[in-house]
């Protein structure tokens, strides 16, 4: 793969007919944790760690900051937020695939200076299993 441009990072949410790009952010993260199961004991080779394969939690966080550019993707985090849903989300990473799930909206963060733009911080965590599509 090659380089790709950042802006092309896309987080999007589902308005109930198709995916709304949630307009405005400069930067996007993506993140996935395995929790791993120990079960080393004394009988372990060597002392060595074992870990208990396909056990413990999987999850995926995204998250992203930038500026108001849409009332409508606005309303719909806001929306999520507040009513503490778990909408569909997709989040496409260029010339890989795109991830799919329902995420909820765990932290939305407003900020802004005196001679400056209103900013926002939004969280994701990951509320069930996911899809990974292919480009």
């Amino acid at each position: 793969m090659t380089a790709q441009r950042g802006r092309d990072l896309l987080i999007k949410i589902d308005n109930g007919t198709s995916f709304v790009t949630v307009a405005g952010l400069r930067s996007k993260r993506l993140s996935f944790n395995a929790e791993t199961v120990d079960v080393t004991d004394g009988e372990s080779t060597g002392r060595w760690r074992e870990l208990l394969s396909g056990a413990g939690v999987q999850r995926a966080a995204v998250s992203g900051s930038g500026l108001f550019k849409d009332a409508a993707s606005d309303l719909l985090v806001r929306a999520a937020f507040f009513d503490a849903t778990t909408p569909n989300w997709q989040i496409v990473i260029p010339d890989f695939g795109s991830i799919s799930g329902r995420f909820q909206v765990t932290a939305l963060d407003y900020s802004g200076q005196f001679d400056g733009e209103v900013l926002f911080e939004i969280t994701l965590d990951s509320a069930g299993p996911l899809t990974f599509t292919a480009i």
